[in-house]
């Protein structure tokens, strides 16, 4: 089996397929309601933008910015595979202006456990991905 290329469509679809068929986020979709979309800059396959939208019972990961939108990030390309391989914390990341932040900080962390539960799903995902 050959390898998804990160952020590349194939990429986005694989996260997306395994997002809908998540049992646990598609739960707290149903108490939770926040709208996040990632921009990525300089990717080899120009900026990437895609979103995760959470609410009324659906949780969904797409191509695009969500709508409605409550948060969004933005981030060059190399800062986006350091914190997906992990040589970059997330949070140090955000703290040292690396990944830019727009949108209602409470909403963020409301959802909290919507974010913890997609973890296992990039983990997953980071087994089959080439970063290079």
């Amino acid at each position: 089996m050959s390898k998804l290329r990160y952020l590349s469509a194939d990429w986005v679809q694989a996260v997306s397929d395994a997002v809908a068929t998540n049992t646990e986020l598609q739960q707290l979709a149903a108490i939770h309601s926040v709208g996040l979309t990632q921009v990525v800059t300089g990717t080899p396959h120009g900026d990437v933008v895609y979103h995760l939208q959470v609410g009324n019972g659906l949780a969904v990961l797409a191509s695009g910015e969500a709508s409605p939108e409550d948060v969004r990030f933005t981030e060059p390309y190399d800062t986006a595979v350091a914190v997906a391989t992990g040589v970059l914390n997330a949070q140090e990341a955000f703290i040292n202006g690396h990944i830019k932040f727009v949108g209602d900080h409470q909403k963020l962390i409301d959802a909290g456990d919507v974010f913890a539960a997609l973890n296992p799903i990039f983990d997953k995902i980071r087994e089959t991905t080439d970063y290079n």
